[in-house]
């Protein structure tokens, strides 16, 4: 593990602790002041949370070399985690906002004292894990996505606080079951996002954002390429993308194979951060003053390229 992901490793170790300390005093506070908004605001933190032990598992699991028997390594846990947890969240949610429509009906005297205490608390938390986490925002996607949800509970907890006010001024508790009905929307959105995401990495779907004719419009624009075919682009996990592809070779490159297939790399690395490519080059066009197709297979690739064909 390189210094940079153990100063990023520390940083998540940071928030994934005042992260599982407000969420224990939501829950208790939220039983002890009878408050759905702080109970519904502790399920928004716990989904925060898993995002934040995701994105350190997913540091973790880069580390662990592949194997005979997980040739990527373990990184597709994630996907199953975010799978299992999106559907744990999404039957939470739907429990908060049924909790949430009898209290419209029904509502319910809140301490607000002790709601808004502990509320004040968990934004300060979150304000904290949001610091420890803003350096490294832009480098990493891990880190970013730790971030936003950092964020998105902090303005959860404000919700909270004025909600807390207004109970305690007006006496209007339906304010309660208002803000944690919306809480659990913000939750259900969440959940949502999560398992479409897992869903759609395991039906090895074309990363987001990315757009398949857009990378072989690129890869055909490399001096040397004369088409690009048979190309496939997916996710290992939500940070890693592959992709793999036959690229036709203009014939006077023939003998650049490698400094060709070098240019290919950088640019899907640069432009798209695709890191795991399997390419194969094919000169079907008089190669040698023949139709003969010559291919290069993986072993040759590493050998002719010094490693970089596939990674």
């Amino acid at each position: 593990m390189t210094s940079i992901d153990t100063t990023i490793s520390k940083r998540l170790m940071f928030a994934i602790v005042l992260t599982t300390i407000t969420l224990v005093a939501e829950i208790i506070g939220g039983i002890w002041s009878n408050s759905l908004a702080l109970l519904s605001d502790a399920g928004h933190v716990f989904l925060d949370l898993f995002a934040l032990v995701l994105s350190l598992g997913a540091i973790k699991l880069a580390a662990h070399p592949p194997g005979d028997q997980h040739s990527y390594g373990w990184h597709r846990a994630e996907v199953l985690a975010s799978l299992i947890n999106g559907l744990t969240v999404f039957l939470m949610a739907i429990g908060i906002l049924y909790e949430g429509s009898k209290r419209l009906i029904l509502p319910e005297a809140v301490q607000t004292t002790p709601m808004l205490v502990i509320a004040v608390l968990g934004l300060i938390a979150n304000l904290l894990a949001a610091k420890g986490l803003h350096g490294h925002a832009h480098d990493d996607l891990n880190v970013r996505s730790a971030f936003l949800h950092v964020l998105g509970d902090a303005a959860a907890s404000v919700g909270v606080i004025v909600g807390a006010i207004l109970m305690h001024y007006t006496g209007w508790y339906q304010a309660d079951p208002i803000i944690s009905i919306a809480i659990g929307l913000l939750i259900l959105v969440g959940a949502g996002r999560v398992l479409r995401e897992a869903v759609h990495i395991l039906m090895e779907g074309v990363p987001r954002g990315l757009s398949v004719e857009q990378v072989a419009t690129s890869i055909r624009k490399i001096e040397g390429v004369a088409d690009v075919h048979h190309l496939n682009i997916w996710s290992v996990c939500s940070h890693i993308f592959a992709l793999s592809a036959h690229v036709e070779i203009q014939p006077e490159f023939e003998g650049k194979r490698s400094h060709l297939l070098h240019a290919i790399e950088h640019e899907l690395e640069h432009d798209f951060h695709i890191t795991h490519t399997t390419i194969q080059l094919d000169c079907s066009t008089a190669c040698n003053g023949g139709p003969l197709i010559k291919e290069l297979n993986h072993v040759e690739r590493q050998a002719a390229c010094c490693g970089h064909g596939h990674r």
